[in-house]
């Protein structure tokens, strides 16, 4: 069976996310699991038996399991193998309360120069919008990572771009989403004010809304454990 053809999981609770590549694939559905409490912390994750369980190559999973690593959900020991992490605490919190700061002043700067392309926001807001009302959570933080994306490579920054990719935006967010299950369609509809402000032209207040908009998840409970 070709890669292509794979990843058919047994559990019917997973997703399929037949239009995207095998080993973001692979990532979504390893990382609802281990948020899901189906992987315990510290218990090994086997290329061989994953790749077997969804008919596919070791590559695919090795990649997978080498982005869900740089995320901090599981960790490699040499010669040991990988292992989940326990990565529930305050790191997430932390995780906000910096993307807050860069996403405050990457707004400011972009509307203070006017290089936002409003189209595209409003285009990803209303996409975010239509994924929340048919429930799909990997299109809203899909949608909604481009959004924040656009304002901050709006900015001209790259020091502050940098600093926002390496947060492991996508993933992070999609942790929120599923350990919180958070309303969706609220998620989603909480970005259009963003728009409005920057729209409005006014640098600073655009600039607070963004920074409030973070600081909604940052306030978010500290979850003990997934599931």
């Amino acid at each position: 069976m070709s890669d292509k053809q794979a990843l058919k999981p047994e559990r019917s609770s997973e997703p399929d996310f037949s239009n995207t590549p095998l080993r973001q694939r692979l990532k979504e559905v390893l990382l609802r699991r281990i948020l899901g409490g189906h992987y315990d912390p510290g218990e090994r994750l086997v290329e061989l038996r994953i790749a077997e369980e969804f008919g596919t190559s070791q590559g695919p999973v090795r990649e997978a399991l080498r982005e869900l690593e740089a995320t901090g959900l599981v960790t490699n020991l040499p010669r040991r193998g990988t292992y989940v992490s326990d990565v529930m605490g305050e790191g997430l919190r932390e995780i906000y309360t910096v993307r807050g700061a860069l996403e405050e002043q990457a707004t400011r700067i972009a509307t203070r120069s006017g290089a936002c392309d409003l189209r595209l926001l409003q285009r990803e807001v209303d996409l975010m919008h239509e994924a929340a009302v048919g429930g799909d959570t990997h299109g809203v933080v899909e949608h909604s990572v481009k959004f924040h994306r656009s304002i901050m490579e709006a900015a001209g920054n790259r020091l502050l771009l940098n600093i926002w990719q390496s947060l492991q935006i996508e993933t992070r967010t999609t942790i929120t989403m599923l350990v919180e299950g958070l309303d969706l369609v609220e998620i989603a509809d909480s970005h259009q004010p963003i728009v409005d402000a920057i729209s409005g032209g006014d640098a600073e207040l655009a600039a607070r809304v963004a920074r409030e908009h973070q600081d909604y998840f940052e306030r978010l409970p500290v979850p003990s454990k997934a599931g």
